[in-house]
């Protein structure tokens, strides 16, 4: 304890500590940090989809430290591919920001699986699908006005948070992704908003959308994960309103008997004739 407690020791040990420090962690720290690196940047606006060339982007020599591991280094990394998400001036390329192929158009069509369907709804009225501001990945509510004719209006449960997947300016080109933008020309209003439904929700909609009244809601707008929340709440409404068992049974109902048989032949309006078969006599 005496050594310990020693000030002339403790003294000369944090000096030599300092002196490690000083001459030996700090200088290789030091060099790590000044190390240089060539990499590539953007330098004039690529839109997604644009393909890129070489007068839209530049190596420059940078600090190596803490940057991204899949930036790309070479120009010629680049050259001849196509953008995965709008970059601006200045910044760094990565790897994930591009790719060989163009972006499909309408690239969210490609995405469905079978389970749910696109649907698109008209916007009749500015007012009517907010003004303009809705984007892909907003939650929003149809509210339906006289809904099938009772006199009230109300948030149909099947479309109580329905995700939207485009919004479509009456030209046809995507009002929310920059498709056709030009500085020159004044921004398109939408005409259409597309959702992502199950088939149970797309036949509400299309009552709302003959009706020509439908308002949309704007629930919630940000991340994935908390937009995946809402869907997975509207999914589990949407079993509660619509068991297997009970579309399974009235899918069933709808089949054709089997004392019924297609007879070859069609009626003077071209439809097909379906009769009953002939019992055996006896």
């Amino acid at each position: 304890m005496g050594f310990i407690k020693n000030r002339t020791v403790i003294g000369l040990l944090c000096i030599v500590l300092s002196l490690v420090i000083c001459f030996a962690v700090t200088p290789l720290f030091n060099n790590s940090i000044s190390k240089k690196t060539e990499i590539v940047r953007v330098v004039k606006q690529i839109k997604i989809g644009d393909e890129i060339t070489r007068d839209m982007v530049k190596n420059v020599e940078v600090g190596a430290y803490n940057l991204p591991e899949d930036v790309v280094r070479t120009v010629e990394e680049v050259t001849g591919k196509y953008a995965s998400i709008a970059m601006v001036s200045g910044d760094y390329i990565l790897h994930s920001k591009v790719a060989d192929e163009p972006a499909a158009e309408n690239a969210y069509l490609y995405s469905l699986t079978g389970e749910k369907q696109a649907v698109s709804l008209s916007i009749r009225a500015f007012a009517n699908g907010l003004s303009g501001k809705l984007i892909s990945g907003d939650i929003v509510s149809v509210i339906a006005p006289d809904y099938r004719k009772q006199g009230a209006t109300v948030i149909p449960p099947e479309l109580q948070y329905v995700e939207v997947i485009a919004v479509t300016a009456n030209s046809g080109y995507d009002a929310n992704t920059a498709e056709n933008e030009n500085k020159e020309e004044e921004k398109e209003l939408p005409g259409t908003v597309t959702l992502l439904v199950t088939s149970e929700q797309s036949k509400i909609l299309a009552e709302l959308e003959a009706a020509g009244k439908p308002h949309l809601a704007l629930v919630y707008r940000g991340s994935r994960e908390n937009a995946a929340k809402f869907v997975e709440a509207q999914d589990t409404k949407l079993l509660e309103l619509y068991p297997p068992e009970v579309v399974e049974e009235e899918a069933e109902s709808r089949q054709i008997p089997e004392e019924t048989q297609e007879v070859a032949g069609e009626t003077e309006h071209g439809s097909p004739v379906i009769l009953p078969l002939e019992q055996e006599e006896g």
